[in-house]
């Protein structure tokens, strides 16, 4: 029996392991693909688009890639990145894009002319990089463009005629380019083309501008008549940001003002009239009438008393929406003791919060009176709830502002 020669053998091996793979290899993403092919066209110096990994299955986790519920990429911003390079043909491959956010960075090249292909773009924003040549006659095939920003580049050419036949176009910037030759009539809403000196000079009859520009504005900083525009706007945008810092501020010191004194009006008793009947919420403690809770004690029938203490009985009353309720009734207002006791309780008890601490609903001032009202626990008095083991539970310093009811 002859053996198969070793050369015929590792022969045979590699066969095996390239028909293998032949047969196990799975297509890359096209959109993968795509942008893989942008990113190579341009420069990247801050690595803002470093973990985009080709072996990926899709590009949704990737950096500055926004996509939709089918994991089909709908936006590409990358502004501000500092990219330079070109903008690949290959971006066409995305047919799912809504938005390409490319502003302020250094990209230069031609603009692709595929970019008129996509059927869903709705924003396009090359703006203040250093794109070259004409505008693609292919963006008038961008029927669902809403917004397109083009200025602060180096374009030259006419406006594209197309231009005009955008059917949801809204904003158009192309100023502070080299654009020449007449400007079609736009439909648009807001368009500007200042900064052409071959249309808007001294002596231009053109129309350069519809409207006031209604988007943020990118500030140019590539054109030297860009820089003059755009320190215009700098200082009129830095005046109105300072005007409305200082309303802020005036309606804020208003604002906080009102509010502490709202705040001091629960603790300063004597101001509270007893015929003010109106219901206010200051936090979240709501401020009875006397009279309304009179009317839930049944005028504090002694048949309704629950309890009674050094600093007042508790009764048992019934709101006007039916929730029942423990109103609390101080006395000893002419001293100051009955007086810190009803501050304690109301600073404290409300700040407070905690299951086992029973909170408090509301209170009520008058110049002669002071209540307080708390939910009703039907669990018996605090002495009977605080025995053994449960008495070493509670902090001594909570024991001191709410009643235990649940453990």
């Amino acid at each position: 029996m002859s053996l198969m020669p070793s050369n015929c053998l590792f022969f045979l091996l590699v066969l095996a392991f390239f028909f293998t793979r032949a047969f196990s290899f799975e297509a890359r993403n096209p959109e993968v693909e795509a942008l893989i092919a942008v990113r190579e066209a341009l420069d990247d110096p801050h690595g803002a688009l470093s973990n985009w990994d080709e072996d990926s299955v899709d590009p949704c986790s990737w950096s500055m890639i926004t996509c939709n519920s089918d994991n089909l990429v709908t936006a590409f911003g990358a502004p501000c990145q500092g990219l330079s390079g070109s903008l690949s043909w290959m971006i066409a491959n995305l047919t799912n894009l809504k938005q390409v956010l490319l502003q302020n960075n250094n990209i230069s090249g031609h603009i692709p002319k595929e970019l008129g292909y996509l059927p869903n773009l709705q924003t396009l924003d090359l703006s203040n990089n250093r794109f070259s040549g004409h505008i693609p006659e292919s963006v008038g095939f961008l029927n669902h463009l809403q917004y397109l920003r083009l200025n602060n580049n180096s374009l030259i050419g006419a406006v594209p005629l197309s231009l005009a036949s955008l059917p949801q176009l809204a904003f158009l910037d192309l100023s502070f380019n080299n654009l020449s030759g007449p400007v079609p009539t736009l439909a648009t809403k807001t368009f500007n083309i200042f900064g052409n000196p071959q249309i808007c000079g001294s002596h231009s009859s053109e129309k350069c501008s519809g409207s006031a520009l209604a988007s943020p504005l990118s500030f140019s900083v590539n054109p030297s008549s860009g820089r003059t525009n755009s320190r215009k706007l700098a200082i009129a945008l830095g005046v109105s940001l300072s005007l409305v810092s200082i309303l802020v501020v005036v309606l804020g010191i208003f604002f906080w003002k009102r509010n502490k004194n709202r705040k001091q009006s629960i603790l300063n008793i004597t101001d509270v009239q007893e015929e003010d009947l109106d219901l206010t919420r200051l936090g979240n403690l709501r401020n009875f009438t006397f009279k309304e809770l009179q009317h839930a004690t049944d005028n504090f029938s002694s048949k309704n008393i629950l309890g009674a203490g050094g600093f007042g009985n508790v009764y048992r009353g019934k709101l006007g929406d039916g929730r029942v309720v423990a109103v609390k009734r101080l006395k000893d207002l002419t001293g100051t003791t009955g007086e810190s006791q009803f501050r304690t309780e109301l600073e404290m008890i409300s700040l407070a919060v905690h299951r086992n601490l029973l909170r408090i609903i509301g209170y009520c001032a008058t110049p002669n009176e002071r209540l307080l009202v708390y939910p009703y626990m039907s669990n018996g008095s605090v002495a009977s709830r605080l025995r053994g083991q449960y008495l070493s539970r509670v902090p001594a310093n909570l024991l001191t502002v709410a009643t235990i009811f649940e453990f």
